[in-house]
């Protein structure tokens, strides 16, 4: 099964994995969390369900939550029963999904702000938000 891996601060790249739970948490180093976040609902990413608790570093912002550590993409679609089953990325969504992930996010010191104040790279009217807001 083709898949998109997403490793903290590198480009996401292919993979070929089997269609085994087993396989599936080792690209995630843990057991696998399902985030929904296509509208269409034909693809899904799997994270460690634990990301928040195993000291992962952050990656990127899927569905509205700040993943951490390594996830992928899959292909998502229903069998004859009405059940959701992983299926292959097609070219255009390893394309589609490769842009929407390309860029890494990097996690700057908490006090980068006042760094750059104090150095004269930004100037105290420059509107920032020091602590951006998070939701999961």
């Amino acid at each position: 099964m083709k898949i998109l891996v997403v490793e903290p601060e590198k480009k996401p790249y292919v993979r070929e994995i089997s269609d085994d739970i087993h396989e599936m948490q080792e690209v995630v180093d843990g057991l696998i969390e399902p985030i929904r976040f296509e509208p269409e609902n034909d693809a899904i990413a799997f994270c460690n369900e634990e990301f928040l608790f195993n000291g992962s570093r952050p990656n990127r912002l899927v569905g509205g939550v700040m993943v951490h550590g390594t996830f992928f993409v899959v292909g998502n679609a229903f069998n004859e029963y009405g059940e959701e089953i992983s299926v292959p990325l097609t070219d255009e969504q390893i394309e589609k999904y490769s842009e929407k992930f390309e860029s890494p996010m990097y996690v700057l010191p908490e006090n980068l702000c006042g760094i750059l104040r104090e150095i004269g790279v930004l100037d105290y009217d420059d509107d920032i938000d020091e602590e951006p807001e998070m939701s999961m």
